[in-house]
């Protein structure tokens, strides 16, 4: 990642844990980032340079579990180098690590995945992110687990295949929670407080469901 280091520097004294999503993104794009991509918890934006990625999302707490699946197997060629990682005001995270792109062969590594195939290299991802998933089972709330898809295994700028964002929540539970009593979320999910901010809820949404939730969301603030 040295060749972007010039991309990375504007970065490093920024007082990320100041400020929101929502300002982190405009940061990054006055910084000439642009953006890439958009997910459903995250948006993704392409560093000046083209070798990094920014992936800002206003809550998620199964990328917590992705990140920690990073750090336990460092070195790993399945899995990114993560640049930076900061914690955003209100619960969201900045996360700037390798630029990814699309895999022709993503179903195959799937298939490897949910078959138990592979090299070791690739055994060890499956191993350490089945720990990680019955460790989060037991302390993160509306927990999914596993959800590896096509989507999730993209090819490095070196020709790498990379998987990312292997954990997944219940999303469907979670926001029926909100429209039923918003402050159990609140309570057992703190940071929390842009939850109703996620790319999937502004794309898949009617405006009546939009309102339905923030009305919720605002009853049990």
């Amino acid at each position: 990642m040295t060749a972007d280091h010039n991309d990375l520097t504007p970065l490093r004294d920024r007082p990320w844990a100041e400020l929101s999503h929502r300002q982190a993104l405009a940061e990054l794009v006055l910084l000439g980032w642009t953006p890439c991509g958009v997910g459903d918890w995250a948006v993704g934006l392409r560093s000046p340079g083209g070798h990094l990625a920014a992936r800002v999302c206003p809550f998620d707490p199964a990328y917590a579990a992705f990140l920690e699946l990073c750090r336990r197997c460092p070195g790993n060629p399945y899995l990114p180098r993560v640049a930076v990682e900061a914690a955003l005001d209100g619960g969201g995270t900045l996360v700037v690590l390798e630029f990814l792109a699309p895999l022709d062969t993503a179903a195959e590594v799937v298939r490897q995945w949910r078959d138990g195939g592979g090299d070791a290299a690739l055994a060890e991802v499956r191993r350490t992110a089945t720990e990680i998933d019955a460790e989060r089972r037991e302390t993160v709330p509306w927990w999914d687990g596993v959800d590896l898809n096509t989507g999730n295994v993209r090819r490095a700028l070196d020709g790498r295949v990379v998987l990312i964002d292997v954990f997944c929540m219940d999303g469907a539970a979670l926001y029926g929670q909100i429209l039923k009593d918003a402050t159990v979320v609140r309570d057992q999910l703190p940071h929390s407080r842009y939850a109703l901010d996620i790319p999937y809820i502004a794309r898949e949404s009617t405006p009546d469901e939009i309102h339905a939730l923030r009305a919720a969301w605002t009853a049990g603030a």
